[in-house]
């Protein structure tokens, strides 16, 4: 089911939002000190690309929260909203519920994605 979920889903704007993730990447990985910045756009990449049946799991430690405090300062509040206001939206129908679900989770990656892995 997670795998007719994720055509669905890659059809619908996954590829394309995955496609601008990898982009923001790439730049970031242009310079040195972009290069944790790059890394957490390729996870967020492969998480938009097909997240039906992936999990986040946080693990790390005082250099992922250190990240994780200037992460949220600068984007993962804006970030995470729109994100968690796009599922509330999904939610409100009930065809739209696995989708809205899948906007939660990237809700959470995208506020604190230092220190957390998609599995």
């Amino acid at each position: 089911m997670s795998t007719i979920a994720n055509i669905i889903w890659i059809i619908f704007g996954g590829l394309f939002t995955a496609i601008w993730w990898c982009l923001a990447g790439l730049l970031f990985y242009i310079t040195i000190i972009g290069i944790p910045l790059g890394r957490q756009c390729f996870k967020m990449a492969s998480l938009t690309l097909a997240p039906f049946g992936k999990t986040i799991v946080y693990g790390g430690g005082a250099p992922s929260l250190i990240a994780n405090i200037f992460w949220l300062i600068l984007a993962g509040l804006p970030m995470a909203f729109s994100y968690a206001c796009l599922g509330v939206a999904y939610c409100i129908t009930v065809i739209g519920i696995p989708v809205g679900l899948q906007c939660f989770k990237m809700a959470k990656l995208s506020l604190l994605p230092f220190g957390a892995k998609v599995v």
